[in-house]
């Protein structure tokens, strides 16, 4: 059978070598909203954020952890209560509910449709006559809908899941500033779950309910935003800046410009902001997007919550969806402290200038990124066909598992053996490795290709004599001879 290289094929693979299953729970039919990872996927997300982790570290971020319900007061203050709504529209004969942004881009592709009030996506609807993609009839009129999960802890004491790690970070300001000696900016980032009411979740994984983020905040002086001494570091690395002010000419490539040109041109404002910017650029690239598939697009002023200062969405080129936003970039200035030091009655001023004993909020710059998008993004984008072979491109770092090992005739006892013994010493140094005895040697290797595997390694007749196996590589599909002592070494140096 003819494999096409198209998304049937590749949505097929995601299931079939367990990287993404549901809806869930599949048999029930399924929640919308909700996905569950295989083993594929579960380990390739662990990979993820190792990654993340590792290079956060050497950025200076430290991680915390908070819980995923809080009580109603803390989104009172945040504005989620108020604020953290989407507008809805349903067709006024089979009530289907439309999320009103997203459907009136369906249906109205040319038009600039981010950041429109509610009266002007109505006036839209009823001037177009916007009709119901499933049944054909009118669309109703613009409502609001809350996006919080609500909830009751103990007794009868009003919580919400959270809709995002950000703000139980920012619930930590004064543990953080003693924590860190008062020492500016402060670096952290959080790992966990987040809960959104999704109107009509589509799109798999790139719209849920629950869904993982990883979330990076900056406190920082606001004299210091002028002067980070990373910056300045970094100033000439160039980055692929989709501005507002030329996407309202219906332009939607890039500009490949340096942080300085963006600067100096007043693209960006801020340098401590272009060096949020960057990093979320340098952390998306180290998981092998190719450039082209990369930009970093600016939210219009329309578009802009209320409280940012500047917002930028780091996006992917997707075949499936489009540009899809993988990470979010807000100026989000004193705010959220600001909003939780009048509902908590906690003092959040803090002195920067000694010189002069200045008190001030500090401002914060978040770095959000959505761990299932990268995730989703990460495999579409990987994914080849080629000659009837389908081979998922993965870094060798990320795949699920870094070596696969063969014996090459498993009826062999002596070949067997050799074999789990070459298994059990990738294991011991902890490389993760995937022993497979059925089929022959050429579909064994098609099952790797399909899960990322980055090197298959066959024992056969020949390795009784000598002590060396076959290492096969994923891309190049090459193939050489190396020693078993040698093999440890060889894999992990390929893994860095």
């Amino acid at each position: 059978m003819k494999i096409e290289d198209n998304i049937d094929t590749f949505n097929s693979l995601v299931k079939r070598r367990g990287f993404i299953w549901g809806p869930s729970p599949e048999i029930y039919g399924g929640f919308a909203g909700f996905y569950t990872y295989g083993p594929a996927g579960s380990a390739l997300k662990n990979k993820i954020l190792s990654l993340f982790r590792k290079e956060l570290s050497y950025f200076g971020f430290l991680e915390v952890e908070c819980p995923t319900i809080m009580p109603e007061i803390v989104w009172e203050a945040s504005g989620h209560l108020e604020r953290f709504i989407d507008y809805i529209t349903r067709c006024t004969k089979c009530k289907l509910l439309y999320r009103a942004d997203r459907i009136l881009k369906e249906l109205l592709p040319d038009m600039m449709i981010d950041g429109l009030s509610k009266e002007e996506l109505n006036k839209l609807i009823k001037t177009k006559n916007l009709k119901c993609p499933n049944c054909d009839s009118l669309l109703g009129e613009i409502e609001e809908y809350n996006l919080m999960l609500k909830t009751n802890v103990g007794d009868n004491n009003v919580a919400y899941l959270r809709p995002e790690t950000a703000t139980s970070t920012y619930l930590l300001f004064n543990r953080l500033d003693n924590y860190a000696r008062k020492q500016y900016p402060i670096k952290v980032f959080q790992y966990g779950k987040a809960h959104r009411n999704e109107i009509s979740p589509r799109q798999g994984v790139i719209r849920m309910r629950a869904f993982d983020q990883l979330e990076l905040q900056l406190f920082i002086g606001k004299e210091q935003e002028m002067t980070l001494e990373e910056y300045f570091d970094v100033k000439s690395e160039k980055l692929p800046f989709l501005d507002w002010k030329t996407q309202i000419k219906n332009i939607n490539k890039p500009n490949i410009i340096s942080l300085e040109e963006a600067i100096n041109s007043g693209v960006i404002q801020k340098p401590a902001f272009a060096y949020s910017l960057y990093i979320s650029y340098f952390l998306t690239k180290r998981f092998g997007y190719e450039d082209e598939l990369i930009r970093l697009r600016q939210h219009s002023p329309a578009e802009r919550a209320h409280y940012a200062d500047d917002a930028w969405d780091l996006e992917i080129e997707t075949r499936q969806y489009g540009w899809i936003e993988i990470c979010g970039i807000h100026d989000r200035t004193d705010y959220d402290l600001r909003r939780h030091q009048e509902f908590s009655k906690q003092n959040f001023e803090i002195v920067l200038d000694t010189s002069s004993n200045k008190k001030e909020i500090p401002q914060i710059l978040e770095i959000a990124f959505g761990i299932d998008r990268i995730l989703y993004t990460l495999l579409e984008s990987c994914f080849d066909v080629k000659e009837e072979r389908i081979n998922l491109k993965l870094k060798p770092f990320l795949a699920p598992y870094s070596v696969a090992v063969f014996p090459l005739i498993k009826n062999k006892k002596e070949i067997r053996d050799l074999a789990k013994e070459v298994q059990k010493k990738l294991l011991n140094n902890r490389i993760a490795s995937f022993y497979d005895e059925a089929g022959s040697i050429g579909k064994r290797y098609r099952r790797q290709d399909e899960l990322g595997t980055p090197f298959c390694i066959t024992i056969d007749y020949e390795s009784l004599e000598d002590q060396s196996i076959t290492i096969r590589y994923r891309d190049s599909m090459e193939q050489e001879r190396i020693k078993i002592n040698k093999i440890t070494d060889i894999i992990s140096k390929k893994l860095i």
